[in-house]
C-alpha cells in the first residue's frame, strides 16, 4: 500500500460507512474489498440489509461532514488503514480500526511502542514501579502506550510525558473518561496523542473498554501487566496480545495480595516476567534491529474451559456468510479494593437504589438527588465492576 491516501471524498465516505449501523471493522473491510471502494459499499448496504432481513440506518453526509469538521477544529486528524501515517503494529491486526482519529503528534504512532497496563485500584508499590517502568522505557526510545484509566494507567502516563506517550480512548475524543484525567489528558498532547475509533460525542459504554484493549495491545510490540486481577481489563489486553503475536509481560506479585493474582497466572502460563525494565528492553530491541516485529511471540496456554458467563459482542457486525463475528468477552471487571469500595455515600446510596428490575438512568437519577454526570460516572463504574447490567435502552439492573 505504499502510497495510499485518500482525498477528502473517499476520506467521508469510509467515515459514512464506518459510522452507518452494523458496520464493524471486518464487515468493513468486506464490502470495500466486495464493492471496489466505500462508496459502492454504501449504495450496496440498503439491499444488504433488506437480505438479512434488517433496514439498516446509513451514517448521512451531513453527519460525516460534521464529524469532519469537528475534527478539524480540534486540529485533529482521521488517518485510514493503509496510510504512510497509520500505525504499522495496529495495521497487523484482524480487527484493525478503518479510520482512527489522532489527537496531539502522529508522528508518535510510528516509533516502537510498548503497552503498560494494570488495576485502577493500584497499590502504591504498583504505582511506584509502574513510574520507573514507564520512564526508563522512554529512555530506551518506547512510546508508552495506555488507556488512560486512573491507577497504573494514569502512572504510565505520567511518567512519558516527556518521551512521548498515546492515550487510547474508550470514547470519543471529547468524551474522556475517567474526566478527572482531562487536564492529564491535555499533557499527553505535547510529546503524545490521544487516539480513538469512535465517533465524537460517544460516551464509553462497558463493552467499548475490551474493545478500546484491543487498539491498546495492537499499537504495541508488547504488553506489560504490572497488577490486574484474575478477571480484569489488563488481562483482556493481555489476552489480546497474545492472540496479535505480541510479547507479553507480567509483574510478579505476592500470592497474597489480589492484585497480583492476574499477573502470576500469566506468568504461569507462559508470560515473560518483567522485575525491571531491562526485562522488557533486551527482549524488543533486538527484534528491532532485525525486523521481525511480530513473528516470535511465545503463545500463552489457553485456560481450561469456564462455566459460560454472561459476554457480549464488543461491536456489530452484518450477519453475511463470509465476515467473522466480533469477539465476545465478559464485560471488563476489576479487583475492588480491600478499603473504601463502597464506603463512598453516593455510590452506596446509588447501588441500594437498583435492584434486579431494570431502571432507566433518568428515574435513578431523580431517586438519588445526585448530578447526572455523576450519576453516570458511578454507573459506569459499577457496570465495569461486574455490580450491575445495562440492559437494552440503557437501562441498569443489579447482578445477585
Amino acid at each position: 500500500m505504499a502510497g495510499f491516501a485518500l482525498d477528502d471524498r473517499q476520506r467521508l465516505d469510509w467515515l459514512r460507512l464506518i459510522r452507518s449501523e452494523s458496520i464493524g471493522p471486518r464487515t468493513f473491510r468486506t464490502l470495500v474489498n466486495r464493492f471496489g471502494g466505500a462508496a459502492g459499499a454504501l449504495d450496496a448496504l440498503p439491499e444488504l440489509g433488506r437480505q438479512a432481513g434488517r433496514t439498516l440506518r446509513l451514517c448521512t453526509p451531513a453527519e460525516a461532514e460534521r464529524e469532519f469538521d469537528t475534527l478539524r477544529r480540534r486540529g485533529a486528524h482521521l488517518i485510514a488503514l493503509g496510510e504512510a501515517a497509520y500505525p504499522v503494529p495496529l495495521q497487523a491486526i484482524d480487527s484493525a480500526p478503518p479510520l482512527i482519529a489522532i489527537e496531539g503528534d502522529p508522528a508518535v504512532l510510528n516509533r516502537p511502542c510498548v503497552a503498560v497496563v494494570g488495576s485502577r485500584n493500584a497499590s502504591a508499590a504498583g504505582l511506584k514501579f509502574t513510574a520507573t517502568l514507564a520512564r526508563e522505557l522512554g529512555e530506551a526510545g518506547f512510546v508508552v502506550v495506555s488507556g488512560l484509566a486512573r491507577g497504573i494507567d494514569t502512572a504510565a502516563h505520567q511518567a512519558s510525558l516527556e518521551s512521548g506517550t498515546i492515550a487510547v480512548l474508550a470514547g470519543g475524543l471529547d468524551e474522556v473518561y475517567p474526566p478527572q484525567n482531562i487536564p492529564l489528558l491535555e499533557r499527553v498532547y505535547g510529546h503524545g496523542a490521544a487516539l480513538s475509533e469512535m465517533p465524537l460525542g460517544w460516551a464509553p459504554r462497558g463493552r467499548d473498554f475490551p474493545r478500546r484493549n484491543r487498539l491498546v495491545s495492537g499499537l504495541a510490540l508488547g504488553t506489560v501487566v504490572v497488577e490486574a486481577a484474575r478477571k480484569s481489563g489488563s488481562l483482556i489486553t493481555a489476552r489480546f496480545a497474545n492472540e496479535q503475536g505480541r510479547q507479553v509481560f507480567a509483574v510478579p506479585g505476592s500470592p497474597l495480595d489480589p492484585r497480583a493474582e492476574g499477573g502470576n497466572h500469566l506468568i504461569r502460563e507462559g508470560a515473560i516476567l518483567c522485575a525491571e525494565t531491562a526485562h522488557v528492553v533486551d527482549v524488543l530491541a533486538p527484534m528491532l534491529r532485525q525486523g521481525d516485529l511480530f513473528g516470535s511471540a511465545p503463545i500463552l496456554a489457553r485456560e481450561e474451559a469456564e462455566p459460560e458467563r454472561r459476554k457480549e459482542a464488543l461491536w456489530d457486525e452484518l450477519d453475511l456468510p463470509d465476515i467473522l463475528p466480533a469477539p465476545k468477552l465478559e464485560l471488563e471487571r476489576e479487583a475492588q479494593p480491600q478499603e473504601g469500595f463502597i464506603e463512598d455515600a453516593p455510590r452506596r446510596r446509588l447501588l441500594a437504589l437498583i435492584g434486579t428490575t431494570p431502571m432507566a438512568i433518568d428515574d435513578l437519577v431523580r431517586a438519588s438527588g445526585r448530578p447526572v454526570r455523576e450519576v453516570s460516572q458511578v454507573l459506569l463504574e459499577l457496570e465495569l465492576e461486574g455490580m450491575v447490567q445495562r440492559h437494552a435502552g440503557g437501562a441498569l439492573s443489579r447482578l445477585a
